[in-house]
């Protein structure tokens, strides 16, 4: 059989490419998919062992089964709605409009909305010194990212069900210092109605399960970001 491989982020600058096909036996699994991979480019190894691996867009693991014609995705750790309420869940090339944003998740009923907003940092506090940062550049495995979005805003209405319109935003591409990243907005019909706790676990959840990562681009040169979280099987919906 056949299978299709996507890489993204520091598995793409591996490989040098982030798309072939590669043929396995009748049965094989993601491990075996991982493998062969690093058999045909040795030099990913190291960062294909830590990968997380998705297979038709949602979160798989080394002994789940693969089947010809499956997409199978390899990415480092990230980096519609019910009830009639209003939801934007997207991904941005370019710059948008907050107030324009909070207008389309607020209904009649509405009484407050909480907003996080992402910003591109000039300067980082790390190791004891201040890293300075030229500009950023964001990429993400599109179809899954917006998969995963539509999870966290169920998620966030499974824990707050008085919580009205969602409002999900994350730019993609080159953005400069004091740009924005990403907007989270969640509105309620009162302020003690959800709506701050559910706009902290969107942007806390948003970086756990959507496939999103940024480069850093510094004076001394580049590197991908990477987080620590690993999806376990019940990040799967």
């Amino acid at each position: 059989m056949r299978v299709e491989v996507l890489l993204f982020a520091t598995l793409k600058d591996a490989a040098g490419q982030n798309r072939l096909s590669v043929t396995l036996p009748d049965g094989a699994t993601v491990g075996d998919v991982k493998r062969a991979v690093t058999a045909l480019y040795p030099v990913i190894e190291a960062h294909i062992e830590a990968a997380i691996a998705a297979v038709n867009q949602e979160y798989a693991f080394a002994s789940d089964a693969v089947h010809d014609g499956d997409e199978v995705a390899f990415f480092p750790p990230v980096s519609g709605g019910e009830g009639g309420y209003p939801e934007i869940l997207r991904l941005a090339d370019e710059p948008f409009s907050a107030d324009e944003l909070i207008a389309a998740i607020t209904i009649p009923a509405t009484g407050a909305v909480c907003v996080f907003s992402g910003m591109v940092r000039g300067e980082t506090a790390r190791a004891g010194e201040q890293v300075q940062t030229e500009h950023l550049e964001y990429e993400a495995y599109e179809p899954m990212a917006l998969t995963k979005m539509r999870q966290v805003a169920a998620e966030i209405r499974e824990r707050w069900p008085l919580v009205q319109g969602i409002a999900i935003v994350q730019r993609v591409g080159r953005l400069e210092v004091g740009q924005n990243t990403i907007l989270i907005a969640c509105s309620s019909g009162h302020r003690d109605q959800g709506c701050f706790e559910a706009a902290r676990y969107g942007i806390d959840r948003l970086k756990e399960i959507v496939p999103v990562w940024k480069k850093e681009v510094r004076p001394d040169g580049a590197a991908w970001v990477e987080g620590a979280y690993h999806p376990t099987p019940q990040d799967r919906r």
